[in-house]
């Protein structure tokens, strides 16, 4: 509900500030004072576009600004998805610069005005004989049901679950994208694993390999080389190692004449053993070499081989490809483990729709046992208000299994006649502005014994009724307020009598400007506000009388 209303620089409106009531509150003023000006002015802060001709003054901006108690709305969610501080007590507040501009805060946030305007749906709902209103709404129609039929806790949970399974439903159909891009690349990356896996890397081999190469490559020419130099040293016509032997027996004999002399014999004996061990060495090396084209053959296609592979995936090492066969065969391992939880979540899905079907058919069953009720107490309703021949009726139509939506599987339409013989049509095409007012006059106040519905302001919905009818109106008005706050602009006395409080619009001029202003009457006042709606300007004593009674038969 609307705690409080305060508006600067709007229309022909400098300053004013009204806090209302609870329950019913009334307003009242002669054509032309404004009041419509202030329903102007309610309607942007719900997020209705606005221009620069909105300002009062054109040197400054115009500042509108509504509290709110949204305790029992259950709007906590809404703020929470949009990023709202949530307070119980809810500022909207709507800026309107010198140049046109717009900007909109709620509780301090800024908000663009579609999102102003969806919170503003759930707050308050203007109605006059020339604005849509939300009794059109199947939304809204299906929740009056859902209220006679007690089960709004149930409904509640039924969407969180369902709106928990089509979150479900997109993560799975993520996944089968995600699967399918897979699956256009599997191949590719299954060739590129075998290939890998194929070759059978190991580390260090390349190395190896290399060396092995340069060997088999010069085999001939090594081979020539050590036995020319085994020849050399042990064969020929004067061998090293003979001429060697020859050298220690000459320095041999001379060895007793001087130590140094017998320091040079022994190293030569030792150069002795080390050329004989190099000549057998060489000797076994040269045997050992072999000449093997297949050999090289097969070592220059596995050298071939690991550089193909590092060429083409841009790597150096065989530790590197290792790697890279280690990471596709992780990918490939993925992409089975995403069709494992693709089965799992397939399946968790038809799970979560199976018991979303059984709420939904409970939901239904309770629905249609419901729409009985429904029709006969605003046909009742409609006929305490002067619509005796009225027909009211709910139609049902229920989904297919496979259709649910997040009410469950029934889309309800409201259907109305206001005449005897005519068969009852959708709202909007049968309603009058006064028929679909008391219309909707009924059926919320009807719904309000159920939900906590947003605040609704008639705009002169009187227009049409008058005398008893307008009591009844009145009588209807105060008992539903008892559950909702109502706010009524009328010139009916038997309506204005009703409220808990009542607002008189008006105008005065100060320095030579006209402006709107509004004030709470007081009881005296009240009277004489009654008494001029009964029977004028200058209401006699009769008025008076007739006005403090219409007062005392409304408390």
């Amino acid at each position: 509900m609307i705690n409080r209303l305060s508006i600067r620089n709007y229309a022909i409106i400098d300053k004013l500030d009204i806090e209302f009531s609870d329950h019913l509150s009334i307003i009242t003023g002669e054509t032309g004072a404004g009041k419509s000006i202030i329903l102007g002015a309610l309607g942007l802060i719900l997020g209705e576009r606005a221009d620069s001709k909105s300002l009062f003054k054109e040197d400054q901006k115009c500042v509108l600004e509504g509290t709110f108690n949204i305790s029992k709305y259950n709007l906590e969610a809404f703020f929470r998805d949009n990023d709202i501080d949530y307070s119980n007590h809810t500022i909207v507040r709507r800026e309107i610069t010198v140049d046109g501009r717009s900007r909109a805060f709620v509780n301090d946030t800024p908000v663009n005005l579609s999102l102003l305007k969806e919170l503003g749906e759930q707050l308050i709902d203007i109605h006059s004989q020339h604005q849509t209103l939300q009794i059109n709404n199947q939304n809204f129609q299906l929740q009056v049901v859902d209220g006679f039929a007690q089960h709004t806790e149930e409904v509640e949970s039924y969407k969180t679950r369902f709106r928990a399974y089509k979150k479900l439903q997109q993560k799975l159909s993520d996944l089968i994208t995600q699967s399918k891009e897979g699956k256009a690349e599997i191949d590719y990356l299954q060739f590129q694993f075998n290939e890998l896996a194929e070759a059978k890397l190991i580390n260090g081999e390349q190395e190896e390999l290399e060396k092995e190469q340069q060997l088999l490559s010069h085999a001939s020419e090594i081979k020539s080389s050590l036995a020319g130099a085994f020849y050399l040293l042990n064969e020929g016509e004067t061998p090293i190692l003979s001429q060697l032997k020859d050298a220690i027996h000459v320095i041999s004999t001379l060895e007793k004449y001087n130590t140094s002399i017998a320091t040079i014999a022994d190293r030569l004996r030792s150069t002795q053993i080390e050329l004989k061990d190099v000549a057998t060495e060489i000797e076994t090396m040269a045997d050992r070499t072999s000449i093997d084209p297949e050999r090289l053959e097969l070592v220059n296609a596995r050298v071939d081989l690991i550089f193909r592979l590092q060429q083409k995936h841009r790597l150096s090492s065989i530790a590197e490809l290792i790697d890279l066969q280690q990471s596709l065969n992780t990918k490939l391992n993925s992409f089975s483990d995403l069709d494992e939880e693709i089965a799992t979540l397939s399946a968790k899905i038809e799970e979560e729709y199976s018991i979303l079907l059984s709420v939904a058919k409970k939901l239904s069953a309770q629905r249609s046992k419901a729409i009985a009720d429904v029709e006969g107490q605003v046909v009742e309703l409609l006929k305490e208000l002067g619509l005796t021949s009225a027909v009211f009726a709910v139609e049902n139509t229920i989904l297919n299994d496979d259709q649910l939506t997040v009410t469950g599987l029934d889309q309800i339409k409201f259907l109305f006649s206001a005449n005897q013989g005519f068969k009852p049509q959708d709202l909007s095409k049968v309603a009058s502005g006064g028929e679909l007012s008391r219309l909707m006059l009924a059926i919320k106040g009807l719904s309000a014994k159920y939900n906590a519905l947003p605040t609704i302001v008639f705009d002169e919905i009187d227009t049409g009724v008058s005398g008893e009818i307008a009591r009844k109106v009145g009588n209807v008005m105060h008992k539903y307020a008892e559950n909702m706050q109502v706010i009524t602009i009328t010139h009916l006395p038997q309506i204005a009598c009703k409220g808990q409080s009542h607002f008189f619009v008006y105008k005065e001029n100060r320095d030579g400007q006209t402006s709107t202003s509004i004030k709470k009457l007081t009881t005296d006042e009240r009277i004489k506000e009654i008494a001029m709606m009964l029977s004028g300007e200058n209401p006699g004593e009769s008025a008076i009388l007739n006005a403090k009674e219409l007062l005392l038969q409304a408390n």
